[in-house]
């Protein structure tokens, strides 16, 4: 009974917290466990048909469990840069965001139910918590070793292949829009009997390049225009190394997947090719 007590307060869901303002369209309920992962999907006439087995946790309620695994290494951090312990923050915590398909994992022998041969991981990582006080800002913790699988906090796992960039975008969406909506809000969370404010900045700097080029929709990596952050081609990417900025964004390549879709300009492949720069 004691170790199921304490595995409990290890998962997400068990510690209480709240966000100011509260998150929109996030329940306020904290004991969240573990959650069916095609939840809080818009299921519309015309959507892609979502046709996979994926659990996860909330987002909110699993970084708030990961903020109370490092308790101890908040505290301590407080008194190694001569800190009161009892500094409410704001706490700004730095997360890094990874997502990767983990290979074949059908069942080879014996008798075990039908699923789809691949799966992906989504996970993120807590790469650094700064406090802000009235002499200014000091790092209380910093990830020594940020690719270790022990500091790695599994978010959602999905049973899709990284390669279905419809499915994935369907399970990911309800995460993205928790995180977007944290991005706003502060988080309060009772740690060493004080509530403290937690502030989150997301990086998404965990993806491989074939998964990048996936879920912002461009050519695979074979593709004449090379780069996920500009428009640059192979030919001009040798001849010049240096002078290049970054002119992708997001929202840009949303732009030109919805233009290379619809084609508005009635244009012949190769036209329309030139004018989206890869998205395909």
């Amino acid at each position: 009974h004691a170790l199921r007590t304490a595995e409990k307060s290890l998962l997400p869901g068990y510690h209480p917290f709240e966000w100011k303002p509260p998150l929109k369209n996030v329940s306020s309920n904290t004991e969240v466990g573990i959650i069916d992962g095609l939840s809080g999907i818009q299921h519309l006439v015309d959507d892609y048909p979502v046709n996979t087995i994926t659990k996860r946790f909330r987002y909110d309620a699993a970084l708030a469990s990961a903020l109370m695994d490092m308790e101890e290494d908040i505290l301590e951090g407080l008194k190694t840069q001569d800190l009161d312990d009892y500094l409410k923050g704001p706490f700004t915590v730095m997360i890094k965001e990874s997502c990767d398909g983990m290979g074949d994992v059908s069942e080879k022998h014996g008798c075990g139910p039908a699923v789809p041969e691949k799966a992906v991981r989504f996970s993120f990582t807590l790469m650094s918590i700064v406090v802000t006080h009235e002499n200014g800002n000091s790092k209380i913790f910093e990830e020594n070793k940020p690719n270790s699988e022990l500091c790695c906090k599994p978010l959602c796992l999905m049973l899709a292949d990284e390669s279905d960039h419809e499915t994935l975008t369907a399970i990911l969406s309800p995460l993205v829009a928790e995180r977007q909506a944290m991005k706003n809000s502060i988080l309060i969370l009772d740690m060493g009997g004080i509530p403290r404010m937690f502030k989150f900045v997301f990086r998404g700097t965990g993806y491989d390049e074939k998964l990048v080029r996936e879920v912002e929709g461009l050519e695979a990596s074979g593709s004449t225009y090379i780069c996920t952050l500009c428009d640059a081609t192979r030919l001009e990417a040798s001849q010049n190394l240096i002078l290049h900025s970054i002119t992708r964004s997001h929202a840009e390549n949303l732009e030109r997947y919805e233009v290379w879709r619809s084609n508005p300009y009635h244009e012949t492949v190769d036209e329309l090719r030139d004018r989206v720069k890869g998205v395909s």
